[in-house]
């Protein structure tokens, strides 16, 4: 995909003050729905990666409480939010790539814009296709890392910019704010296909019952929220490496866990944790499940590019729903 020209120069400009040379090459990274990713390449053969939060970088259609940050499952738009979130994480030991540059203030183009290291290597997902046994290493690391991030208490939940600058949330609990998301989320989906329609009943009950067992909890601890294999790179000495951190939250950790789980499947097992809430477990699979048939579903309704690949998110994630009220 060719690269805007207010976008090059922008880019230009920050490589030559991170890198210190010409912009040679710029490539745009797959996998970002909200921002731009793109790795710069000067002439001496630096790298770097630059995000850019732009607009016309967010293939999702706008929807009403984009911007509302005290709504924990808000979209996860911006520099302060991934500053806040970078932060965190590397307070805890988690590694994170490096930040080179920022800038919030039009120095070098329109848009807020980070640069950050370019991790050398591959993302966990490639890693344990091409080779799971070298990825079992990386897994083990991962799990030190989820550690440091779930042994991490917070007295409220919500995103880290907004509890670690004293806001607060909406809702009365996680599993309420789950459940407010999953019977939007059930409304969208059954209003764009016609199986979760005719199931409609019958999923908002399972979801209602479900929610209603959960006993209440008082502390909550950092989840990144969407901690798939490919939000995981593997940098030269086999740590794992967190990347699109905007999401992260303070939130229940059985949230990180079932999504690791939809996630990885069988590689999850090194990454299981004693101790975990069943109930909440249950309501966020079900969650989770409509979260993952909806947001795909609402995401084509835009121009996203990889089409194919969505609708087959949305196919999968909406027939596991279903069987979880046969």
């Amino acid at each position: 995909m060719a690269v805007e020209a207010t976008t090059r120069a922008q880019l230009a400009g920050a490589a030559r003050a991170v890198l210190g040379g010409r912009l040679a090459a710029v490539e745009r990274l797959a996998g970002g729905s909200k921002k731009g990713v793109y790795r710069l390449v000067t002439d001496d053969g630096s790298t770097a990666v630059a995000y850019r939060w732009a607009d016309a970088e967010n293939y999702w259609p706008a929807a009403e409480g984009d911007d509302d940050l005290a709504d924990p499952f808000s979209p996860g738009l911006g520099l302060g939010l991934f500053e806040a979130a970078h932060a965190r994480l590397a307070g805890l030991g988690v590694r994170v790539p490096a930040i080179r540059l920022v800038d919030r203030d039009g120095a070098y183009g329109p848009a807020d814009l980070a640069v950050v290291e370019d991790v050398p290597g591959e993302s966990l997902e490639s890693l344990l296709a091409r080779d799971p046994r070298a990825a079992a290493p990386v897994l083990a690391r991962l799990g030190e890392a989820l550690a440091a991030m779930g042994g991490h208490r917070a007295p409220r939940y919500g995103k880290i910019a907004v509890v670690d600058t004293g806001g607060a949330s909406h809702g009365s609990s996680c599993e309420v704010v789950v459940l407010e998301r999953a019977l939007r989320d059930l409304a969208e989906a059954a209003a764009r296909d016609p199986r979760i329609a005719a199931a409609r009943e019958r999923l908002e009950d399972r979801l209602r019952a479900l929610a209603g067992a959960v006993r209440p909890r008082a502390e909550y601890a950092v989840v990144h929220g969407e901690l798939g294999p490919d939000h995981v790179l593997v940098d030269a000495t086999g740590r794992p490496v967190l990347i699109d951190l905007e999401g992260t939250m303070y939130f229940d950790v059985e949230w990180e866990h079932v999504f690791l789980r939809l996630r990885l499947h069988e590689a999850y097992r090194p990454l299981e944790t004693p101790g975990l809430d069943e109930d909440r477990l249950a309501l966020y699979l079900l969650a989770q499940r409509l979260s993952l048939t909806a947001g795909p579903l609402r995401l084509l309704d835009g121009h996203f590019p990889a089409r194919a690949a969505m609708a087959a998110i949305a196919e999968y994630n909406l027939n596991r729903a279903l069987e979880l009220v046969r």
